[in-house]
């Protein structure tokens, strides 16, 4: 009898919750109308659908629904976030404020802007991978326009001060966005209290369809103006032209409204499954270092070190376990994380740097198979390297 495949790779995607699913389904056959069209009783079913999605949205983050911008995803957001800033603010200043840890979405983004003329400033981390606030307001010139630091980093998942920063960027006049997809429907986020101007979303990391993301974008005090990137339509408030993907945005709304009611129970029973698996490597196979602050971080997620093992050898030897190696975005490449060297440990802990993400679908019998796996293939491949060597 084969082996049950387990899925330890929340961060880089979830399964769609069959509730999710069920909410969806009408829409691809049933109320299939285009929401942006209002002459007719399809569109207008289909654009209240979209209109209560974008109200479910917004309550999770105590934000309006007006300033809800549907996108594909959150790598769209981001880009619309920070092309759209850089447009629209440059009489103002051409300066903006990032961080050595960020999602390609935003680091490639920020490239091209400083090809485009653009000034910016990579913030570095400490061990933990958190920016030092006083870096951050040395950083701040009369031409920043933008900060853009992330709210729960994909690969170690350390926690960033998003309220600290909000407080700051306010302070100095300059606009704060946070890419959280790793965040919203994982922890507590509320727009107004971390004074939050622009945040990316994305559904897929929360049992939600994959395909479907959000831009918010505040709409007073300070009121964000942006220059769209994508022309023809005027759909979403000018911003992001395209008929909108209705049965995708449905399940958005339902994955984020479920998301909040079970968040609580959710986050002890992740917790409680991280630590679990963190001190079964320790005890068992020893030689393991925790990459992300010990407290301060996602409790879904845990990304060890595991000394003398090559996290790609171990990924090929867990054939019945899912884990990464570190952001699925850039795995087509063989090198080490840009976010575990940016802890200053060297290239051989980012080499050996595995990510294990839990999920609303795991339970307790697959975590314990899943780490008695793990175990055994660094034990495993350990032996192998210390007979090579000898």
């Amino acid at each position: 009898m084969p082996s049950e495949r387990i899925y330890l790779d929340y961060n880089a995607t979830t399964p769609v919750d069959p509730r999710v699913l069920q909410t969806m389904l009408p829409y691809f056959t049933e109320i299939f109308g285009n929401a942006a069209s209002n002459d007719h009783e399809f569109g207008i079913e289909a654009k209240h659908a979209v209109d209560k999605a974008r109200e479910q949205i917004a309550d999770a983050i105590n934000a309006l629904p007006d300033e809800i911008i549907f996108t594909s995803g959150a790598t769209e957001a981001d880009n619309i976030a920070l092309f759209g800033v850089a447009e629209k603010y440059a009489a103002k200043g051409n300066h903006i404020i990032t961080c050595v840890t960020e999602h390609k979405a935003v680091l490639d983004s920020c490239q091209r802007l400083e090809k485009l003329g653009k000034r910016v400033t990579y913030l570095p981390v400490d061990q933990y991978g958190r920016i030092h606030l006083d870096e951050l307001r040395k950083a701040i010139t009369p031409e920043t326009i933008l900060i853009s630091i992330m709210a729960a980093n994909n690969e170690i998942g350390t926690l960033a001060p998003v309220a600290e920063i909000g407080a700051i960027a306010e302070a100095h006049g300059v606009l704060f966005h946070t890419d959280a997809v790793q965040a919203v429907g994982h922890i507590p986020v509320d727009v107004q209290a971390m004074n939050i101007h622009m945040m990316s979303l994305s559904a897929h990391k929360m049992c939600g369809p994959k395909g479907i993301g959000a831009l918010y974008r505040r709409r007073s005090n300070p009121r964000v103006q942006l220059e769209p990137i994508i022309y023809g339509g005027g759909h979403e408030r000018g911003l992001r032209s395209g008929t909108l993907n209705v049965p995708a945005i449905v399940g958005f709304g339902e994955a984020l409204a479920l998301a909040q009611q079970e968040m609580g129970e959710e986050d002890e029973k992740f917790r409680a499954w991280t630590r679990h698996i963190y001190h079964r490597l320790v005890h068992e196979v020893g030689g393991i270092e925790l990459n992300g602050h010990a407290n301060e971080r996602l409790p879904h997620n845990l990304n060890v070190s595991m000394a003398g093992v090559e996290s790609r050898a171990l990924i090929v030897k867990l054939k019945d376990v899912a884990l990464a190696t570190g952001s699925a975005c850039t795995s087509a490449k063989v090198e080490p994380s840009h976010v575990i060297q940016a802890l200053g440990f060297g290239d051989d802990r980012a080499h050996s740097a595995a990510r294990i993400s839990v999920g609303r679908f795991n339970t307790d019998e697959q975590i314990d198979q899943a780490t008695d796996q793990i175990v055994a293939a660094v034990r495993e491949l350990r032996r192998l390297s210390s007979s090579i060597r000898n």
